[in-house]
C-alpha cells in the first residue's frame, strides 16, 4: 500500500510536472493514508482542489484563498474514501471556484489534454480527469454544477458519473450554487467507477440537499429502453461527434430520437442561477479580496451581484416545471442518450468555433448539452467513446432520478 502512494513521486512524477493537472500535492497525508485497509485499500486518487481536507486550507484554486484557515475536518466523501482504505495524493487543479470549463487559473496554470497538450481539457474539474486519462490514479473526485464533471471526462476520455441531486454528499466541498451543485466522480472504467460509487454513496445529515434513496425500483425486463436525444441535442455538432452518437446509438439499439422540451430555457436559466449563488456564495471574497481573485471568474461572479430577484424567482419556478416535463419521459424509456460535448477537444488559445451556421464561443460551448440535464437534478454517466482523429468524446447516458443502477446497466452494454 505504502509503494503505491509513493509511485507518484517515483515513476509518475515526470508525467505531472508543468501539465497544470495538480494543484497541490500533500504527501504527508498520502503517507498518513497508506496502511489503511477497506474495499479500496491502496488505491491513490485526487481530490478537486474545492474539497475541505483536514489541517489545509480549502483554496478552490482561488489566489486569496491560501490564506483561509485550514480545515478542521475531512469532507465527506474524503473521509468515507480513507475508511475504505483510499490513499489521497493531493489536490486537482480545477477553474477558480468551480466557475468555468477549462481549468484554466491563475493559480495552478492551464490543464493541458493528456491526449494532446495543445488542448483543453475541460473544466471545472479537468485537472481530475487529466489525471485520470493519463494513468496517474484510477479515480478522482470532481464536483459538477453545469458539466464540470461530464465536461473534462468527455474531452479527457475517461469515465464520468453526475449522480442524481442530492445522492452524494456536498458537506466540506467550496459551493458555487446551491440549488445545481453536486458532487461526482471521474474513473478509469466502469468497474472502478462502480466500486468508488458504492463507497461514496449514503445519505449525510450534514449537507441539507442530501435525500435518502428511495426503496429498489423494479427493473424492467430485457435490455435498457434507449432513446436517442433530438432536437436542441441533435444541433452544433462537430462531424466526428455526430459520428460518435450515431454509432452509441446504433449499439444501443436506440428506439429513435425523442425531445426534451425546453432545453435552451433551462440552459438559460442555469446561467442565471449559477450567476446568483455563485455571487452569493463568494461575497465576502468579492469584497475584500477582489483584486487577487481569478481575473477568469471575478467579473463574472460580481455581475452575479445584480441579478434581479426576479429572474432568479423565473429561473427556480422553470427548475421545477422543466423537472416535471423531464420525468414524464421515463414512463416510455430508461435511458436518454446525449452527447456531452458539441466538439472534440478546443486548441487552448481557440476563443470561437463554427458548428453548420452557428459561431460559438468556444469555452461556454462546452456546457451546450450539459447544462439542461444537471438544471433538473437527473443523474448521468458519461462514457468515453474513441473518434477517428485520436481525440476522445463523450456520451451522456441520462436516466430518471435515482437510477444509478440503470445507467451502469445500460453502459455495460457498450463494453
Amino acid at each position: 500500500m505504502m509503494v503505491m502512494a509513493r509511485a507518484l513521486s517515483a515513476a509518475k512524477a515526470s508525467i505531472l510536472s508543468g501539465k497544470g493537472w495538480v494543484g497541490r500535492l500533500m504527501p504527508a497525508r498520502a503517507a498518513n493514508d497508506a496502511g489503511g485497509t477497506g474495499p479500496l485499500a491502496g488505491l491513490p486518487y485526487f481530490a478537486k482542489d474545492l474539497f475541505d481536507i483536514e489541517g489545509e486550507p480549502t483554496v478552490a484554486a482561488s489566489p486569496p484563498r491560501f490564506r483561509a484557515r485550514p480545515a478542521v475536518r475531512d469532507a465527506t466523501l474524503v473521509a468515507r474514501l480513507r475508511a475504505a482504505g483510499a490513499v489521497l495524493l493531493g489536490t486537482s487543479n480545477m477553474d477558480a471556484l468551480a466557475y468555468g470549463f477549462a481549468t484554466s487559473t491563475a493559480c495552478y496554470g492551464i490543464a493541458l489534454n493528456p491526449h494532446d497538450a495543445s488542448r483543453l481539457c475541460g473544466g471545472s474539474s479537468g485537472g481530475s480527469a487529466a489525471l485520470v486519462a493519463a494513468g496517474v490514479v484510477p479515480f478522482a473526485l470532481g464536483s459538477d454544477t453545469n458539466g464540470s464533471v461530464r465536461v473534462p471526462a468527455a474531452l479527457c476520455g475517461v469515465w464520468g458519473l453526475k449522480p442524481t441531486y442530492g445522492r452524494l454528499s456536498r458537506t466540506g466541498c467550496w459551493p458555487l450554487s446551491h440549488d445545481l451543485d453536486h458532487t461526482g466522480l471521474l474513473a478509469c472504467d466502469l468497474e472502478m467507477l462502480e466500486r468508488v460509487f458504492a463507497v461514496l454513496d449514503g445519505y449525510d445529515g450534514a449537507d441539507p440537499a442530501s435525500a435518502v434513496a428511495p426503496p429498489p425500483q423494479p427493473v424492467r425486463p430485457g435490455r435498457p429502453r434507449v432513446a436517442l436525444a433530438g432536437g436542441y441535442f441533435n444541433q452544433c455538432l462537430e462531424p466526428a461527434v455526430t459520428m460518435a452518437m450515431t454509432d452509441t446509438a446504433r449499439r444501443l439499439n436506440a428506439v429513435g430520437l425523442i425531445d426534451l422540451p425546453l432545453a435552451a430555457e433551462a440552459r438559460a436559466a442555469a446561467y442565471v442561477l449559477t450567476a446568483a449563488q455563485g455571487a452569493c456564495a463568494n461575497r465576502a471574497e468579492l469584497a475584500t479580496d477582489y483584486a487577487a481573485m481569478d481575473p477568469a471568474c471575478r467579473a463574472r461572479l460580481a455581475a452575479g451581484l445584480a441579478v434581479p430577484y426576479e429572474w432568479v424567482d423565473r429561473a427556480q419556478r422553470l427548475r421545477r416545471h422543466y423537472a416535471r416535463r423531464l420525468a414524464s419521459i421515463f414512463a416510455d424509456v430508461d435511458i436518454i442518450l446525449a452527447p456531452a460535448v458539441p466538439c472534440l477537444a478546443p486548441p487552448i488559445d481557440q476563443q470561437e468555433m463554427q458548428l453548420g451556421d452557428t459561431v460559438l464561443p468556444v469555452r461556454a460551448a462546452l456546457g451546450l448539452f450539459t447544462q439542461p440535464i444537471s438544471f433538473a437534478g437527473l443523474p448521468v454517466l458519461t462514457v468515453p467513446v474513441e473518434t477517428v482523429g485520436g481525440l476522445p468524446t463523450g456520451m451522456q447516458l441520462i436516466a430518471a432520478p435515482w437510477r444509478e443502477d440503470l445507467l451502469f446497466a445500460t453502459a455495460r452494454l457498450l463494453l
